[in-house]
């Protein structure tokens, strides 16, 4: 068994000295839930995203900001407000790397804070849900922003108070935050899932991203043996006004197609971390099945991986990785080890979230290119598991005139500059909208 010493991230106040939480903590357990009354958020199920344009209704009347969108910004700014958080990230140093690649860092001091080691499995992606492990049931519901629901009634529509009848899907702030906005995606909450994607939660979290509609909120997912810290199933999302490098990265078309529902396949070109690009799709649901797909033959065969949903949902960019496994062999550099960095989705997709100021002052271009390398599979590893992910997303070879035709393509779906992107960001930060009670229906 390959197990590394690591330091957790701390998501839930709750998190430390959990033992025997439950009754009268007002937590999200089967103890506390049942019955409960927590914020509603409701939306329209989407068909398609391959147009970009918004539904008038999907808006607040008059603003061009998603209501989901200032929603969010609303309640996280609340939770803050309240003294939730562990620090305020809003005070943490970031800067643009110089070099061609543009990575981002952070100097994040707080997020190194109060940890305590633990043994952490790396060489088994899928393993059994464990209650006696910090899972997100013992989140207090004071944590939590809203529920995450589709409509039935085919509106959204937003509920300050609304009973708890099943299982929720739950939209939690993470309270050792990233970046503006770090939230928590958790499906289900109540049926305990292990760290695994299915079909139905990976819908979810695209409809989360379409919803929000801004280019500058991704979601990121890490498994098991790529530094996701909790075997709760759950995905996390956060605004950051910059293009991430990788999405950015020149990729070429994979010489394969999917059948019928149109999704097309893309691999990253100069770029330190070998991995795919998903794209298009007649409906959301083709391309969230064609990545989910994939994901379960990943996990299946017991391989690492890492996901970014971009673009407002539109390009889902996926890693396989290693890093782990190497960490725990020894054979990753002292250098790279000392830094103390754990190389999840954000960091593979380019924003550096570093613990110490000497690393921060002194972070390089060339460092970051060394760090991801060592996440990266081999040229040859990387064909075999992209083989596998191929057959299980449903796709045929390319004819080889269409091969050639498309053999680079320079990813077309470029995030907004970062002025207007920021400007939008800002826009949220001063909405005067921050909705806690009552229903407000968009019809």
């Amino acid at each position: 068994m390959l197990t590394i010493k690591r330091c957790p991230t701390v998501v839930s106040l709750h998190q430390e000295g959990s033992e025997g939480l439950g009754c009268g903590r007002n937590c999200l357990g089967q103890c506390c839930v049942p019955g409960s009354k927590l914020p509603l958020y409701t939306f329209k199920r989407r068909e398609t995203l391959l147009t970009g344009e918004k539904n008038a209704e999907d808006n607040v009347p008059g603003d061009d900001v998603s209501f989901l969108d200032s929603l969010l910004l609303g309640q996280w700014e609340d939770r803050m407000g309240k003294g939730l958080f562990r620090y305020d990230v809003t005070t943490c140093e970031t800067k643009v790397i110089p070099g061609k690649s543009g990575f981002i860092a952070q100097l994040n001091e707080g997020r190194h804070l109060k940890k305590r080691p633990t043994e952490f499995r790396v060489d088994k992606v899928l393993q059994p849900f464990d209650p006696k492990k910090f899972n997100f049931t013992k989140v207090g519901q004071e944590e939590v922003l809203f529920r995450f629901e589709e409509s039935e009634e085919d509106k959204v529509q937003y509920f300050g108070k609304a009973p708890v009848l099943d299982s929720p899907n739950v939209i939690a702030i993470n309270v050792s935050p990233i970046e503006y906005g770090h939230v928590l995606l958790v499906p289900r909450v109540l049926d305990c899932l292990p760290q695994r994607i299915d079909p139905d939660s990976f819908l979810l979290a695209m409809h989360m991203a379409a919803e929000a509609g801004s280019p500058s909120f991704r979601l990121g997912y890490n498994s098991l043996g790529a530094f996701a810290t909790i075997n709760h199933l759950h995905f996390q999302a956060y605004y950051m006004a910059l293009p991430f490098p990788v999405e950015k990265a020149p990729t070429k078309r994979v010489p394969w197609k999917s059948e019928k529902s149109g999704v097309k396949i893309f691999e990253l070109c100069n770029y330190p971390v070998r991995g795919l690009v998903f794209e298009g799709g007649n409906k959301l649901e083709d391309l969230s099945d064609a990545v989910a797909n994939s994901c379960i033959c990943l996990q299946e065969n017991n391989i690492p991986y890492n996901i970014l949903i971009a673009d407002c949902g539109k390009r889902v960019f996926m890693f396989p990785q290693c890093y782990a496994e190497r960490q725990a062999l020894g054979e990753v550099e002292q250098e790279i080890l000392d830094t103390q960095v754990n190389p999840a989705v954000w960091e593979i997709s380019g924003h550096m979230v570093l613990k110490r100021k000497e690393d921060f002052e002194r972070a390089s271009d060339d460092y970051a290119w060394r760090l991801l390398a060592e996440v990266s599979l081999s040229e040859e590893r990387f064909e075999e598991v992209k083989a596998y992910i191929l057959e299980a997303a449903g796709s045929e070879k390319v004819p080889q005139e269409e091969e050639e035709e498309n053999a680079v393509h320079e990813a077309a779906h470029m995030v907004e500059d970062e002025v207007t992107v920021f400007q939008s960001v800002e826009k949220n930060r001063n909405d005067p909208m921050r909705v806690t009670e009552g229903c407000l229906v968009l019809q």
